[in-house]
C-alpha cells in the first residue's frame, strides 16, 4: 500500500464521484481522508462566450454552480494535509478537473501536490500509482482546453445563424452536426434508391444410403456460364425451375476445408457500446452509465466496495502482463490447457489509440459473473457478463471448423446442365465459442451453414422441390445507434468519451427520431444539416473533423501548440459565419412544415409540428388558427385509445378559424397579450453552449426575430 502519513497529519486524496471516493478509501486506510469534487469545479461560462477571441484565445473559467461548499471542504483539509494527492480519472477530462481543482482550491502553492493515475480501483493499482506520482501533464489539460473552446467558438457561432435562417432555438455543435450529417446523407441513399427485381431458385434435395438426411442447394452455375447466375425476372426463374424439375442430381465436387475463427478482442469504449447495443439493448450512455458504477465499485456482500472493471473510455485493445498470466491460469483451470496457447496480443486499428491504457476488462477474471450475481443488479450482472466472458474468450483458442461445400450438377435430358451448391459446417474444436460467441448487426445477413450429410462425388441426392422465390434488392439500412458509432470510430470523429453524447445530443434536439431502433433524421434536422452543409462545408466534413482530432492528439503529446491551432481554424471560420449571415437566404418557411394526410372538419390541411413532448398536429394556417391534437394513432388502435383521440380533436374544433372565427379570433388575440416566453438555444452536451443569454450575438437574435 501507499506509504502511509505520519500519525499527527493525513493526506488528501481527491477523486470526482462518492462512489469512486468510497471504494478508493477503503484500499488508502485511516490515513487519507479522501474527497470527491462532484466533477468539474470550474468551467466556462453558461450565459457568455467565455473566450477572449482578441487575445489568445484565454478563456475565463467560472466556479460550477453548487461547487462552493465542496472547494471549501477542499481548501480546509488541504491546509492540515500531510501530502495531496490528485486521483481524478485517467484521460484528458481527468486531467483537466485536476488542473481545475489546483485553481479553484488554491493548490498550486502547495510543495506537497502530487498527481496519481491508475485505470482500475485495486489494491495493485492504487499502489502502484501512488509510488509513482507525478505533476499534472499540461499537454493534456490544453488538449482538453482547445477542444472545449473550440467547440464552444463553434456553438456560439454557428447557433446564432440557424436563429437567423432557420428557426429560433436551434443550435449546433462541432461533432454531432458531421454524425447528423451522416444520418441526414444515409436517408438520402434510402429514398435515391431504386429497387431491383431479382429471383432466388434453390432446391430442396434429400441425400440417399442407409442415412437418408434432407439438405438445400442454391443456384450457382447456369449452363453454358461462369459467372454467378443473375435472375432478374419471372420468366426467367420458371425456365430454370423447369429445367431443374425435369433432371436428375449428381454429386460433381466436394470440397472440405478446415477453418479457424479467432475470437474478438476485448472491449474498447466503442465496441463495447456496440455489443451492448446488439446484445442487451442497451443505449451508448446506459451502457456508460452501468460502466460506470462497476468502474467506481460495488458493494460485495457486508464488505466493503470492489471496483468491477478497469477504466471504461479507452481507445486501446492492450491487456497488462497480469491480467493475461491470470486469464490463463483460469482458463487451464476450468476448460482444460488445450483452450489456452500463449497469451495474445491484439492493437486497435484505431490511429489515434494510446496503446499505454488498456481495455474495458474485468479487474479480476476470479470475479466470475457467478460469483457476482447477488450483488449486482440485473443490468450490472449483463454488462459484466458481457465484459467478463469478452475479455476471458480473447485469451482462448481459435475454434477449429470444418466447412464444406457440395456442387451437384442438375443433368437435364436437353443438355441443359445447370449446378446448385449446398454449404454446410462442422465445428471440431470449440475453442473460445464454449464461452462466447459474438451477437450480429441486425442487418448482418450471414449465416452460419447447417450441417450436411456426408456425401461423395457421384452420389445422386434425391430431388424434392424446386423453389422460386421473387426478391427486391433493398436499400442500404438507416443506422442503429451500434452503427453509429461505428462509423464515428472508423472515420476518427469523436473519442471514446465523446460517443454517447454525440448520440445523446442530436436525439435531444429533435434532429433524428428513432423508427423500429434506427435513426431517421427529422424535417428540421435534415435542413439543418442541408444548410451547414452548403455554407459550413468544412465543418460538416468528415475529413476535415478527423484531422482537427488529429490535431486535438497531438497537442496532448506536444507536438502542437494549441493556440496557433485555434486561430488557424478561427479566422476562416469567423469570416464564414460573417458572410453567412449577410449573404444567405432565410430557409422558407413552407419547407419547415412536415405534411400530413390529414384534414381538419373545416377541410384544413393539418401539419405535423414538433414540440416540447414531441410531434402533433396542428393546423396549416397557424398563428390564425389555433387547432392542435395529437398524432392520429396506428391503425391498431381501439376501444379508448381510439376514442380518447377522436375526443381531443373534436374538442379542437371549437377552436378552428373556419367553422367558429369568432372562437378563433379570441383565443389568438389572448395568445398574442400574453408575455412572449424567450427561447434560448438548446444545451450542446460537448461545447458547452447552455442556455441564456449571449450579449456577443443579441443584436443577431433581434435580427433573427425580425
Amino acid at each position: 500500500m501507499p506509504k502511509a502519513a505520519s500519525k499527527s497529519k493525513k493526506s488528501l486524496v481527491i477523486v470526482e464521484s462518492p462512489a469512486k471516493a468510497r471504494t478508493v478509501g477503503r484500499f488508502l486506510g485511516d490515513d487519507y481522508v479522501v474527497k470527491a469534487s462532484m466533477g468539474h469545479v470550474r468551467d466556462l461560462p453558461a450565459r457568455d462566450l467565455g473566450v477572449d477571441l482578441e487575445s489568445d484565445f484565454s478563456p475565463t473559467y467560472v466556479q460550477v454552480r453548487g461547487r462552493a461548499t465542496v472547494i471549501a471542504e477542499i481548501k480546509k483539509a488541504a491546509r492540515s494535509a500531510e501530502s495531496i494527492y490528485l486521483a481524478t480519472d485517467p484521460d484528458r477530462e481527468g486531467e483537466a478537473i485536476s488542473w481545475h481543482l489546483v485553481e479553484a482550491a488554491d493548490l498550486a502553492k502547495k510543495d506537497n501536490l502530487k498527481r496519481v493515475v491508475f485505470h482500475e480501483i485495486t489494491n495493485d493499482a492504487i499502489e502502484e500509482a501512488f509510488s509513482h506520482p507525478r505533476e499534472i501533464d499540461m499537454q493534456l489539460v490544453n488538449a482538453q482546453q482547445a477542444r472545449r473552446i473550440l467547440d464552444r467558438i463553434v456553438g456560439y457561432q454557428l447557433s446564432p445563424v440557424l436563429w437567423s435562417k432557420v428557426r429560433r432555438g436551434l443550435s449546433a455543435g462541432r461533432v454531432q452536426s458531421v454524425a447528423l450529417r451522416l444520418i441526414v446523407d444515409r436517408e438520402r441513399e434510402i429514398e435515391a434508391f431504386k429497387p431491383e427485381e431479382y429471383w432466388v431458385i434453390t432446391a430442396d434435395l434429400e441425400s440417399q444410403g442407409t442415412e437418408k438426411r434432407k439438405f438445400n442447394a442454391s443456384l450457382y452455375r447456369l449452363h453454358g456460364e461462369t459467372a454467378r447466375p443473375k435472375v432478374e425476372n419471372g420468366t426467367q426463374a420458371a425456365a430454370i425451375v423447369k429445367d431443374l424439375e425435369a433432371s436428375t442430381f449428381r454429386v460433381a465436387k466436394v470440397n472440405r476445408r478446415e477453418v479457424k475463427q479467432r475470437p474478438r478482442p476485448p472491449f474498447t469504449t466503442s465496441t463495447l457500446q456496440q455489443q451492448a447495443a446488439r446484445s442487451l439493448r442497451y443505449g451508448a450512455q446506459r451502457t456508460m452509465r452501468i460502466a460506470q458504477q462497476l468502474y467506481e465499485g460495488v458493494q460485495i456482500g457486508d464488505g466493503e466496495p470492489v471496483g468491477l472493471i478497469t477504466y471504461m473510455r479507452t481507445d486501446s485493445t492492450n491487456l497488462s502482463q497480469a491480467a493475461l498470466s491470470e486469464a490463463s491460469d483460469f482458463i487451464k483451470k476450468e476448460y482444460g490447457s488445450e483452450y489456452t496457447d500463449k497469451p495474445r496480443v491484439y492493437r486497435t486499428r484505431s490511429r489515434s489509440a494510446q496503446e499505454a491504457h488498456e481495455a474495458v476488462r474485468p479487474t479480476s477474471i476470479a470475479n466470475t459473473p457467478k460469483k457476482m450475481a447477488q450483488y449486482l443488479e440485473q443490468d450490472q450482472l449483463r454488462l459484466y457478463e458481457l465484459i467478463w466472458k469478452r475479455m476471458v474468450a480473447s485469451q482462448m483458442t481459435d475454434a477449429i471448423v470444418d466447412q464444406t461445400t457440395v456442387d451437384i450438377e442438375a443433368v437435364n435430358p436437353d443438355g441443359r446442365n445447370h449446378t446448385v451448391r449446398a454449404s454446410g459446417s462442422i465445428i471440431k474444436f470449440p475453442g473460445f465459442r464454449t464461452l462466447y460467441i459474438e451477437a450480429k448487426d441486425e442487418d448482418d445477413n450471414s449465416e452460419e451453414s447447417g450441417v450436411l450429410p456426408d456425401m461423395a462425388e457421384g452420389d445422386t441426392p434425391k430431388r424434392n422441390k424446386i423453389n422460386s422465390d421473387q426478391k427486391f434488392t433493398q436499400p442500404p439500412p438507416r443506422f442503429t445507434e451500434a452503427n453509429l458509432i461505428r462509423s464515428l470510430e472508423e472515420l476518427g470523429i469523436g473519442r471514446p468519451s465523446t460517443y454517447a453524447t454525440i448520440v445523446s445530443t442530436i436525439e435531444q434536439r429533435q434532429y433524428v427520431e428513432r423508427v423500429a431502433s434506427r435513426f431517421k433524421p427529422t424535417l428540421i434536422g435534415t435542413v439543418v444539416a442541408d444548410l451547414l452543409n452548403e455554407h459550413f462545408p468544412n465543418i460538416m466534413d468528415t475529413g476535415f473533423t478527423a484531422d482537427m482530432e488529429s490535431k486535438l492528439d497531438a497537442i496532448a503529446d506536444g507536438d502542437l501548440e494549441w493556440v496557433p491551432m485555434l486561430s488557424d481554424f478561427y479566422a476562416p471560420f469567423h469570416e464564414r459565419v460573417e458572410t453567412t449571415m449577410k449573404d444567405a437566404p432565410r430557409v422558407p418557411r413552407d419547407k419547415l412544415v412536415e405534411k400530413s394526410d390529414e384534414k381538419c372538419d373545416g377541410d384544413e390541411e393539418m401539419v405535423v409540428r414538433t414540440g416540447r413532448y414531441g410531434k402533433f398536429l396542428s393546423c396549416s394556417h397557424f398563428p390564425e388558427c389555433r387547432v392542435a391534437f395529437p398524432l392520429r394513432p396506428g391503425e391498431n388502435a381501439k376501444g379508448e385509445v381510439l376514442e380518447q383521440w377522436e375526443g381531443q380533436r373534436a374538442d379542437q374544433m371549437a377552436r378552428c378559424w373556419k367553422l367558429h372565427p369568432e372562437e378563433a379570433a379570441r383565443i389568438a388575440a389572448e395568445a398574442d397579450a400574453r408575455p412572449r416566453r424567450r427561447r434560448n438555444s438548446d444545451s450542446d452536451g460537448e461545447n458547452g453552449n447552455s442556455s441564456g443569454g449571449r450579449r456577443q450575438f443579441r443584436r443577431r437574435r433581434r435580427a433573427a426575430s425580425s
